[in-house]
């Protein structure tokens, strides 16, 4: 099955697309906006993730595609069933689709499957405080910053806050009924 968006297709993760996950998960510049801790990694490793990922996991993870192509990957980890909400991260590896309304769509994307076809009640989320343009992504739909950790992060040399963002199932409808993101 695949999670249709405006512009995006969320859809499983494919052997086929383990060689440009591989290349992006060895980009420093790609991994300096994202979260966690990252160690090079083998193809090898990168396919033998893919092929651990399942439906019946707690955590679901999903290519973001457009017109075919493979533009970065979506999350929805740490799915807590019995209190309704879940963790959600993605990132845009291909250069080309940024600025495109890429990450917006995904978001969007991402929060109707959530909330409208898995009945989620709220989506968390956490950003490193130099990303700015992911902050104003997230707030375009609807997401609220619930929190600051100082010095959560260390990279460049330094350490940097971690923004805990989140929106729940009420906020998501009323910027569709706002916006009509989905008319």
């Amino acid at each position: 099955m695949n999670i249709l968006g405006r512009k995006v297709v969320l859809r499983a993760l494919e052997e086929a697309d383990a060689p440009l996950l591989h290349a992006w998960s060895n980009d420093p510049e790609i991994w300096q906006r994202l979260g966690g801790w990252h160690f090079p990694s083998s193809l090898t490793e990168t396919r033998a993730w893919i092929a651990a990922q399942s439906n019946a996991s707690a955590d679901q993870r999903f290519a973001i595609t457009w017109d075919g192509s493979l533009l970065g990957t979506a999350n929805l980890v740490e799915i807590d069933w019995k209190n309704r909400h879940a963790f959600h991260g993605m990132m845009i590896g291909a250069v080309e689709a940024r600025r495109q309304g890429i990450g917006t769509d995904t978001i969007m994307t991402v929060m109707r499957h959530a909330f409208d076809e898995m009945g989620l009640e709220r989506l968390d989320g956490s950003i490193i405080e130099y990303n700015e343009a992911s902050l104003r992504a997230y707030a375009r739909c609807g997401w609220v910053v619930e929190g600051r950790q100082r010095r959560w992060f260390h990279r460049q040399g330094r350490f940097w806050d971690r923004i805990i963002v989140g929106i729940t199932r009420d906020d998501y409808h009323g910027l569709c009924d706002r916006t009509g993101y989905w008319d």
